[in-house]
């Protein structure tokens, strides 16, 4: 698929980027959300310019990333370890027939 040139405002500067059409939303709502983080820190925190902001939203956003990274690899060992128990059980109950 072809993409498509749309143009988006982070931290009040304008970007034109190319995206796929199906990306399109997902990217406007990433930039709206880059932008309410921005705009929650510059009304808790002194910042010199949107640097700082963007920084700390940079921050922030990697912070979360990693969590959901770190539940989500405990969430797949958990389930392949049920899925073992269960494939476990299924074996012997076969084998019992």
């Amino acid at each position: 698929m072809e993409e498509i040139k749309i143009n988006i405002i982070i931290a009040e500067r304008p970007y034109r980027l190319a995206v796929d059409p199906a990306e399109e939303e997902k990217v406007r709502r990433a930039a709206s959300f880059v932008n309410d983080k921005i705009n929650q820190y510059a009304k808790s925190y002194a910042f010199k310019d949107y640097q700082d902001l963007l920084a700390m939203a940079a921050l922030q956003f990697a912070t979360s990333t990693m969590q959901y990274e770190s539940e989500l690899t405990y969430s797949e060992q958990h389930l392949k370890q049920k899925l073992n128990d269960l494939d476990t059980l299924l074996s012997t109950q076969l084998e019992n027939k």
